[in-house]
């Protein structure tokens, strides 16, 4: 996306094979996938949000872009995996649902730019960044934290005017309101 040419994984072909390592590690793996606990896969998704977030974030900044789009670079880097995996899945991407995930990736973007321009050392911005970025995430898994969502409602008119005739209708206006999301106890 930032033009650079040729693509890193045509010339290190490293990317190549531990993806090729990965498949297979899958391939073997997905027979005992059961077996995991329903809580290791979004917490797995956590700590590659946060790893491609400051992944992203550094590479936009290495190539001179401004504080405001190497956020949104680490932001769509880290949250673009993980939407490929739910299409693939045939589920509706986490982004596109009410869970923290893209705020996260971009508060960890924010926090990494943030300390590169005080010049803090580059261990300490990464190790900030992934803390940022996986605290809040794994804390919206934990807590069950959601974003509010907003949604066009339509709204009954709760009276009939007295001063209207009877044969004149009232209108249901249309709303912007908030949906609140119904709590569910453990």
């Amino acid at each position: 996306m930032l033009g650079v040419r040729p693509v890193f994984w045509v010339t290190d072909s490293t990317y190549l094979w531990v993806i090729l390592a990965t498949v297979g590690v899958s391939l073997v793996g997905f027979h005992y996938i059961h077996r995991l606990s329903r809580g290791f896969l979004p917490i797995a998704d956590a700590f590659g949000l946060a790893l491609f977030t400051v992944i992203g974030t550094h590479k936009a900044l290495l190539l001179g872009t401004s504080g405001v789009v190497a956020v949104l670079m680490g932001m769509m880097t880290g949250v673009a995996g993980g939407m490929i995996r739910d299409v693939l899945a045939q589920r509706v991407p986490m982004v596109l649902r009410e869970e923290i995930y893209a705020t996260a990736a971009m508060a960890g973007g924010i926090v990494y730019v943030a300390l590169q321009a005080l010049d803090a050392p580059l261990t300490f911005a990464i190790a900030a960044s992934l803390s940022v970025t996986l605290g809040l995430r794994l804390a919206a898994i934990h807590w069950h934290l959601a974003l509010p969502v907003f949604a066009w409602v339509t709204v009954p008119p709760k009276y009939q005017d007295a001063n209207a005739p009877l044969s004149t209708p009232q209108k249901a206006k249309e709303r912007v309101r908030m949906i609140r999301r119904e709590r569910t106890r453990r």
